[in-house]
């Protein structure tokens, strides 16, 4: 059995807060669509996307390992460099969340893990082969998944360009209902597997497992408890995405959702961390903008956009701050 001290009981608790809060606040966008379209009801929708985030979680672990052996240097930090960024990730997300904002967890862990790690070891903890996938990541949430619905979208529009969309409407409600939970097993696939990094990491750095490999109890139990988090639904993120950024029809909502899980689909399996938020965002604002620019609401797109970029700094000065402290008065 392993040897599990206090110390890293706390953090290892700290890190299910994260994931439970990630399930909370980012998996609602998975959802959002569908449910604003009226493909599902919010209920159903919520037990869909529990069960499909848990089976993304459980497909593999490339982008785990990303975030837990190469954002940061294992053997510089400690365990009070885990727990201060996963205090930062908490706070953070917990507020946005309160105002209805959808933030990115991918963002906020790795912001998160390099200021804690700034606080412990300096400069010199940052690795750029992790860096590197966290920019490829920013490409593909921002700039892939907008232009991956807008082909989507032209497709559909061009197929159907001689049909009534009421005649089809019945169609792109069962559709959506697919690429729905397709959205959520992308979640899970991606930002499902960043926590079990940031456990297993802990794990590691306690000395419980000698090399960095992602035990199978480890995927089961975050699996689980973002299970867990989705189930309490964040239904304030849920109206931003769905209702408030653009009205969308269920066409719209399937090209959006299909286009946005495609493109998690390929990162998760080249191991690069991204936002899922960011790329359902970016998918609906495509989806939106197909048929007229002026269709996506951009005074809402602007707030979100302030948010995502806040995220870097403030979850970065927020672990940062946590481990100084901790430091200080130790």
């Amino acid at each position: 059995m392993p040897d599990f001290s206090l110390g890293l009981w706390i953090v290892l608790l700290l890190i299910l807060g994260a994931e439970f809060v990630n399930g909370w606040t980012d998996a609602p966008n998975a959802i959002a669509t569908v449910i604003s379209t009226g493909s599902l009801s919010p209920r159903m929708a919520v037990f869909m996307a529990s069960v499909f985030n848990m089976i993304g979680v459980l497909s593999g672990t490339a982008v785990a390992k990303t975030i837990g052996k190469d954002i940061i240097d294992p053997s510089a930090v400690n365990l009070i460099t885990v727990g201060g960024a996963m205090v930062g990730i908490i706070v953070w997300s917990t507020i946005a969340a309160r105002w209805g904002i959808p933030t990115s967890e991918s963002h906020a862990l790795v912001a998160g893990l390099s200021g804690a790690g700034l606080a412990t070891a300096g400069p010199g903890v940052l690795l750029w082969v992790g860096w590197k996938k966290v920019l490829i990541g920013l490409f593909f949430s921002s700039v892939l998944g907008f232009a991956a619905s807008l082909l989507i979208m032209s497709v559909v529009y061009w197929l159907f360009r001689k049909t009534v969309p009421g005649q089809v409407r019945g169609l792109f409600r069962w559709l959506q209902v697919g690429s729905s939970a397709f959205m959520a097993f992308g979640h899970g696939s991606n930002d499902g597997q960043k926590f079990m990094g940031a456990f297993t990491l802990a794990l590691f750095i306690g000395g419980v497992v000698p090399t960095f490999d992602i035990p199978k109890w480890v995927i089961f139990l975050c699996a689980g408890v973002m299970t867990l988090g989705t189930m309490v639904g964040g239904w304030e993120i849920m109206k931003t995405m769905g209702f408030k950024m653009t009205k969308l029809e269920t066409h719209q909502g399937f090209a959006a959702e299909l286009a946005a899980a495609s493109t998690i689909e390929i990162a998760s399996r080249l191991g690069i961390p991204l936002s899922t938020t960011h790329t359902i965002s970016t998918a609906i604002m495509g989806a939106g903008a197909v048929h007229r620019f002026s269709a996506v609401r951009w005074g809402v797109t602007q707030k979100l956009v302030i948010a995502w970029i806040l995220t870097f700094p403030i979850c970065g000065l927020i672990s940062w701050t946590v481990v100084k402290v901790i430091l200080y008065i130790r």
